[in-house]
């Protein structure tokens, strides 16, 4: 394939990477959670293409992204009443929900599942997409296993010549993947994936919420993974991530006793930088800035050559939860407790 086609967000490109969908090719977009690789939801051939992009493996299902809340009974059956008493409160927006799949979404777009993921993204460009185009299939437009994308420049370092195009809609607004549940029964929600969309906002519109063990731990031998990010390694730059999870005088301690040539700390801005050895970056001082800026960091740890990251935690409450997942699956699940 040739260079990738850089596009803008006039109504012009638009309409562009519209006909390269509906014409089976695979193009990134900007939502906003991530940036995404998106193709015809429908079109096996064409989502085969999202996965041969990422070298993904094609037990790991893809989300299909709508623009009206009525195209989900299209896509899904046996809905429950709370999937659209939620649809009603979150969408557009950063939720995600797995339901019964009805036979016009292919093997391919599902993951061999008889589940889908439904989500109506907010995003300007996306939803004007989606109109023009139909269901639009897309997982995170990065290679498969690294940190996920939140802006064009960062799909087209990953991406360029692996897809048709890139529309660069501006940095994602919240900087991690959406809220993943699925629906144990009519009054009971299961988180499969935190996102911006928090545990305590769906507690006050579900009767029930569990949080999956596999949110904190790597999912159990032989379970079927029916959402994205449950399986496999993910999110991981090239640099050995290690979580230091404990007050900031004992980080500082570990740390200073074991950093190496190319090793860097990932700190809350607010942290007294003086009492710590080490080169490193800052990726907010509280939970919605560190999801903003978690993946874009990891980027640039990469960009300076680290070999070690040696990462202060989020609170693993709200959207922390969200961050602290995707650092936990970037790390191996290994964190060293001071």
């Amino acid at each position: 394939m040739e260079n990738t086609i850089l596009l803008y967000d006039s109504a012009e490109d638009i309409l562009t990477a519209s006909e390269l969908i509906r014409k089976g090719n695979v193009v990134g977009i900007p939502t906003e959670t991530v940036y995404g690789l998106g193709a015809d939801a429908l079109n096996p051939e064409a989502v085969k293409k999202i996965f041969k992009a990422k070298g993904r493996p094609a037990d790991n299902p893809l989300i299909v992204h709508i623009y009206k809340i009525e195209e989900a009974d299209k896509l899904g059956h046996d809905i429950p009443n709370i999937f659209y008493r939620l649809a009603a409160i979150f969408w557009p927006g950063p939720l995600t929900m797995i339901v019964p799949k009805n036979d016009i979404i292919p093997a391919e777009t599902s993951g061999g599942l008889d589940t889908v993921g439904i989500r109506m993204p907010s995003h300007r460009v996306m939803r004007e997409l989606i109109r023009l185009t139909g269901p639009i299939a897309a997982p995170s437009a990065n290679r498969s296993g690294y940190p996920s994308p939140t802006s064009a420049a960062h799909v087209m370092n990953d991406m360029n010549g692996k897809i048709s195009a890139v529309i660069d809609g501006g940095e994602s607004r919240f900087g991690v993947e959406s809220t993943v549940i699925s629906f144990d029964d009519e009054n009971t929600v299961r988180i499969l994936r935190p996102g911006s969309v928090t545990s305590e906002m769906l507690m006050e519109h579900a009767d029930n919420v569990i949080i999956d063990d596999a949110i904190l731990n790597d999912i159990a031998a032989g379970r079927e993974a029916p959402s994205p990010g449950m399986k496999y390694k993910h999110y991981s730059p090239q640099a050995d991530v290690k979580i230091i999870d404990g007050d900031f005088e004992n980080f500082c301690i570990y740390v200073n006793n074991n950093q190496g040539i190319n090793t860097f700390c990932l700190l809350f801005d607010d942290d007294d930088t003086n009492k710590i050895n080490c080169r490193y970056v800052t990726y907010g001082s509280d939970s919605s800035q560190q999801a903003h800026n978690f993946f874009a960091k990891l980027r640039e740890l990469d960009s300076l050559n680290a070999d070690r990251i040696f990462v202060r935690p989020p609170q693993k409450d709200g959207v922390g939860l969200a961050v602290y997942n995707r650092l936990l699956r970037a790390a191996g699940f290994e964190v060293i407790r001071v």
